[in-house]
């Protein structure tokens, strides 16, 4: 998505990712007896909630920030979810945004009709550098319910790694003073190709 404002060259709303021709990493977290399971056999356990919105992350780095490095309770367990690209962009595209934006929607109601009959819905956050702080770009979170978490756990994942390790050793780097020894550690994430006609109705 490429929609530059002002005098701004970095697109206010961005997707970046670790991805392929193929497959795109997205990131969730876990409390360990769901995330261990899954890493170690491909696939969400039972225990796993399929009823449940499940919100799903590009950004390694907004990841962190949301499980406060694996520390938070309930999210001590960080997985690297490889997804195929084209289940990544199905969601994207039956996707709705999850507040109501003026001159974007047509009407607060039309918009909720929409967001109740989606089975997917975007949310736009302030993505962050190593040390947590807020970035002028925002970042995607993608939330998938109904059909779309059938589909993710049954369809469009190729791999899961657990890479809470990763996070932690990150972290003790930072807490050690070496910024670029943590740096080195990030997965090599870009801009993600996408359909900006078909995501049109995602960019407030």
């Amino acid at each position: 998505m490429n929609d530059e404002t002002g005098g701004n060259t970095e697109p206010l709303h961005q997707v970046r990712a670790d991805w392929s021709e193929d497959a795109v990493t997205v990131y969730q977290a876990y409390r360990p007896e769901i995330g261990r399971p899954a890493a170690r056999d491909g696939r969400f356990p039972v225990a796993w909630k399929r009823d449940r919105m499940t919100w799903i992350k590009p950004s390694f780095l907004w990841m962190t920030y949301r499980c406060g490095w694996a520390a938070k309770e309930g999210q001590e367990t960080v997985l690297a979810v490889r997804i195929r690209r084209e289940g990544f962009e199905w969601a994207l595209r039956n996707a709705c945004l999850s507040h109501y934006v003026r001159g974007l929607h047509e009407d607060r109601a039309s918009w909720s009709r929409r967001l109740r009959r989606a089975p997917a819905r975007v949310q736009w956050d302030p993505e962050r550098d190593l040390r947590m702080r807020a970035l002028p770009h925002r970042s995607l979170q993608l939330g998938l319910a109904g059909e779309a978490a059938a589909r993710y756990a049954d369809e469009w994942i190729v791999g899961i790694e657990d890479v809470t390790p990763r996070v932690r050793e990150i972290r003790a780097r930072l807490s050690a003073g070496d910024e670029a020894g943590a740096a080195e550690l990030l997965p090599p994430e870009r801009e993600y190709p996408l359909d900006r006609e078909a995501c049109a109705h995602l960019l407030p």
